[in-house]
């Protein structure tokens, strides 16, 4: 490549506070359009907004979480602008004083590599509202939504120190999964309680000055903004290999064409107007505070990990995996202490659960819960049903959530145990194929395969392999 991506992300959280960040409305998703309001997050002449002090230990318990360094004081200031969600035609965030600055995460990348990434800061402000566009009808309409207005948002800048699309993905689901362990939100992309928004600008190879930044709003998943990045990428190569200058903006995704678009024209602080938050006074942050806040934190990714490792004798691999998701490594803890078969739990997390998550979907989404697993391996130890019938038994909990015992009952999934038989099912595909039978005897073991599989098939799957070959073997060596 000619040119050298530098990339930075803006990550905004919508705080699990249960009342907004100013006022006491709920703070939730859903509801009837405009029913979480009053007058405080409505802007209303007159009203006062009061600081939510849950919102506040949140958003330091993140700065904490990310090695942040945290002012004595840290200050509110309004930041004015025009747009429909906006009610008070100004919001309040922080510009000159936030609560944090000058933090770190670092992220692993698929070769194992670590890369320390910056943290520029951390302030806490108001969410906007919500637009609703619709091209329907005889003319094009947008409503407005307010019940998001007023919602603890809390922004972390990244330093610009993403240098691809890889690096950019680990630290979307490295934030993701820090702030899910730390409890201060749900992070669902698809309620927008998570959203990130990209910034990027390309220069020369072996050049160290920046090129002109491009900000990328609008972008609802963490796919979205990897095909933003590729797009942008390539637009503004385009613009630089005809000798043009890349414009610094704002832009949109648009996910159905696959392409951004010119929003605006990007504005800096003095746009904005900036003043300090004449209703709010300064929030002084003293040190035994900010220690009690500390020792609140709870055990992290990494210290989990290392956790399973030491303590449940899996592999570091399997570790990783399900301590990348807290609900998965509660999931699994809650398996094993219902049954002791770590081991056997992390494969089927792994195997058979995992892959039934969407990228914005969660463990608790799915019917199937630790008292489901432990029952089915309990099943499997005990040579009720094997392993294959296990795989069925599974697939079936995903669709109806019933017990595993349940389902072997009711479908008649009971292994096959009776030798007898077995030994029938043996001595009927011997005599029913006898080129595999003779290939076999001729030392060709891949015959052994089909011949297994054609006792499986008139056992129902329900006799145990390893029995089944035990038998072939002796009747065809006999």
């Amino acid at each position: 490549m000619k040119y050298e991506p530098v990339i930075g992300l803006e990550t905004h959280v919508e705080l699990a506070s249960k009342s907004k960040v100013f006022c006491r409305c709920k703070a939730e998703f859903g509801g009837q359009p405009n029913s979480y309001v009053c007058p405080v997050c409505l802007g209303l002449p007159g009203t006062l907004p009061v600081l939510n002090k849950i919102s506040m230990e949140m958003s330091l318990i993140v700065a904490l979480a990310l090695h942040c360094d945290i002012p004595e004081v840290t200050i509110f200031d309004r930041k004015n602008y025009y747009y429909p969600d906006l009610p008070k035609n100004y919001q309040i965030s922080q510009e000159y004083c936030p609560l944090a600055r000058n933090g770190r995460l670092t992220i692993q990348l698929k070769d194992e590599r670590e890369k320390e990434i910056g943290i520029h800061n951390i302030h806490l402000e108001e969410d906007a509202g919500k637009n609703f566009h619709s091209t329907g009808g005889k003319q094009p309409t947008t409503l407005v939504d307010l019940n998001r207005a007023g919602t603890s948002l809390l922004e972390i800048v990244s330093q610009p120190d993403l240098r691809n699309a890889e690096e950019t993905e680990a630290f979307m689901q490295t934030v993701r999964c820090l702030l899910r362990y730390l409890e201060v939100s749900d992070c669902k992309m698809q309620e927008g309680s998570l959203r990130f928004e990209l910034n990027i600008s390309l220069r020369p190879c072996g050049v160290q000055e920046y090129g002109t930044k491009v900000e990328v709003k609008n972008v609802g998943s963490v796919k979205a903004v990897l095909r933003a990045l590729d797009y942008e990428m390539a637009r503004q190569a385009e613009i630089l290999d005809e000798g043009g200058r890349v414009v610094q903006e704002t832009r949109l995704w648009d996910d159905t064409r696959g392409e951004t678009r010119p929003m605006r024209v990007k504005e800096g602080a003095k746009d904005y107007r900036y003043f300090p938050e004449p209703d709010l006074l300064p929030v002084r942050l003293e040190r035994e505070y900010l220690d009690a806040l500390k020792n609140r934190l709870p055990e992290l990714r990494d210290a989990k990990c290392r956790r399973f490792i030491e303590t449940y004798q899996i592999p570091p691999y399997d570790a990783g995996v399900l301590a990348a998701d807290k609900t998965v490594a509660d999931f699994f803890e809650e398996c094993c202490r219902l049954h002791a078969a770590p081991k056997t739990f992390s494969n089927w997390i792994m195997v058979h659960i995992l892959r039934e998550l969407r990228e914005d979907s969660e463990i608790g989404d799915l019917p199937i819960t630790p008292q489901h697993l432990a029952e089915l391996v309990r099943l499997v130890e005990s040579d009720a049903i094997n392993s294959n019938i296990a795989k069925k038994v599974i697939t079936e909990m995903m669709k109806t959530g019933n017990m595993p015992a349940d389902i072997v009952k009711e479908k008649g999934l009971e292994a096959v145990s009776d030798s007898g038989e077995i030994e029938q099912f043996v001595e009927e595909t011997i005599a029913e194929n006898p080129g595999p039978a003779e290939e076999f005897k001729d030392g060709k073991d891949k015959a052994m395969n089909f011949l297994l599989g054609q006792v499986m098939r008139k056992s129902r799957g329900k006799a145990d392999p390893q029995l089944v070959q035990e038998l072939l073997r002796q009747k065809l060596r006999g």
